[in-house]
């Protein structure tokens, strides 16, 4: 029979199956932090248990790492512990590293493709929501958690029940202004964030085509925040001629055997697919959330929603509740509303390609003034470049911050965070209350919005600088 390419690539990774028992699934690349690993490495210890396949495990420092420069000095005692032991951990048990001194280190969900571990057909795990970032390759990649974690280190294995799949077209072609930012959260909005649940989403579609391999990562990447399990696309040219050359990838002949192998993953033309969403990408504008959840968004000039409007009373309450939170009135556009920090950044939008995006718009424009900007690369390697192109001085020049790289006010870690009260226009993934700080308030955006959003000192449509 047809079958998806998550079908191909679940059926190629089970190792075995018990009646009315979730399987067996073979892990090919497992990747690790500081933060959701301790644990399991004390797991590890107690058992007096090894890491089954070290080569098949990468370690890289993200969440606690600081971003005004590389010392422990500058990150607080909880932060530098974590660091400590995590060096400790992979170098007891024989785990790479990409070390604070290290020039590719940065987010791991950054590092995994830049470096080429990456790579179309695998499973990939890590003890990370966003790990479904590197489904843009053609990868099934999900988050696990710390007991899952050790699991994993100490077999290569995982059991997991099989997911339901989703194929999501995004048609059309976008317009000047609206990215692949702008596309995850139009979905996200129109389905909610329990509207993928139990689902593998692959994202298809002429739109979805036109996108490069970094656009590509920053859809998937949100698919956990509409509640799916990992995001696919199914990987062509251009995921290949992403990955040839890179340090990890395949080389010579066994790149000639890797690539005939991943030109047989796409979905077979009448594949089945448990659930189907088609959405119109030639109508999209640049969108924003307004409330406590990535599915409260909304185009950039339209009204906050009225929570008077909601006939469900669930979805009624938990509106007026991010209101109330937000201190945001229904019925108003989010245009034109003060905004006191901008970040650039995070895993969603870290990407040499996230931070041209904003540098397009702020070269010869100063930030407004009371707006903190915060521009984080991805990677020290994305860092890099970005300074040989001249895009650290266009920030600064504007007025922002260029730092080291890190997972930053994603997280709120080390200082890089909000104040009670305060407004972000945000690049990173998730707008929780207190995500970004206790208190903090997080419209989350695509680079262009934030950075045209730093320019005039409140929420502000793009379109006005592109």
């Amino acid at each position: 029979m047809p079958k998806t390419i998550f079908d191909k690539v679940w059926q190629s990774h089970v190792v075995a199956q018990a009646p009315d028992s979730p399987v067996v699934l073979y892990i090919d690349l497992h990747l690790v932090h500081e933060v959701t690993s301790p644990q399991a490495f004390s797991g590890l210890r107690q058992r007096d248990l090894t890491v089954r396949r070290p080569e098949r495990t990468v370690a890289t420092i993200d969440h606690s790492t600081p971003t005004k420069g590389l010392s422990l000095s500058l990150v607080d005692d909880m932060a530098a512990q974590q660091i400590r032991q995590f060096q400790t951990n992979c170098q007891d048990f024989g785990v790479p590293l990409y070390d604070l001194d290290s020039d590719e280190r940065g987010i791991v969900h950054v590092v995994g493709p830049e470096q080429g571990f990456t790579q179309p057909g695998m499973t990939i795990v890590c003890g990370d929501s966003h790990t479904s970032t590197h489904g843009a390759f053609g990868a099934l990649a999900f988050g696990i958690g710390t007991s899952e974690v050790e699991h994993v280190l100490a077999t290569q294995c995982l059991l997991q029940y099989r997911p339901k799949t989703c194929l999501v077209n995004f048609e059309g072609e976008l317009q000047p202004g609206v990215t692949a930012k702008d596309m995850i959260l139009a979905l996200i909005a129109e389905i909610g964030i329990g509207g993928g649940t139990g689902y593998v989403f692959e994202y298809a579609g002429s739109a979805v085509r036109s996108l490069d391999m970094e656009a590509r990562m920053t859809l998937c990447n949100m698919s956990i925040e509409a509640g799916a399990r990992a995001g696919m696309i199914a990987p062509d040219e251009i995921a290949f001629e992403y990955l040839k050359g890179r340090p990890h990838a395949p080389q010579g002949e066994d790149w000639d055997v890797a690539l005939a192998n991943w030109e047989s993953l796409p979905s077979d033309p009448g594949a089945g697919y448990d659930k189907e969403i088609s959405i119109d990408v030639s109508t999209l504008e640049p969108m924003l959330t307004y409330g406590t959840n990535p599915g409260m968004g909304v185009p950039v000039g339209i009204a906050i929603p009225d929570p008077a409007r909601v006939s469900d009373l669930g979805q009624r309450e938990a509106l007026e509740g991010a209101l109330r939170y937000m201190d945001l009135t229904p019925g108003k556009s989010l245009a034109g509303q003060k905004v006191d920090v901008i970040f650039v950044g995070s895993c969603t939008n870290g990407r040499i390609s996230d931070l041209r995006q904003a540098a397009s718009v702020l070269i010869g424009r100063k930030v407004a003034d009371g707006v903190r900007l915060l521009v984080v690369p991805g990677s020290e390697k994305v860092r890099a470049q970005a300074e040989a192109e001249g895009i650290d001085q266009i920030v600064r020049q504007a007025g922002g911050e260029w730092r080291f790289a890190g997972c930053s006010m994603c997280i709120a870690m080390n200082g890089d965070q909000l104040q009670p009260g305060q407004y972000a226009v945000s690049t990173s993934n998730r707008n929780f209350e207190g995500r970004q700080g206790k208190g903090g308030r997080t419209f989350l955006a695509s680079p262009l919005t934030a950075a045209a959003s730093a320019i005039a000192g409140r929420v502000t449509d793009p379109r006005k600088y592109v």
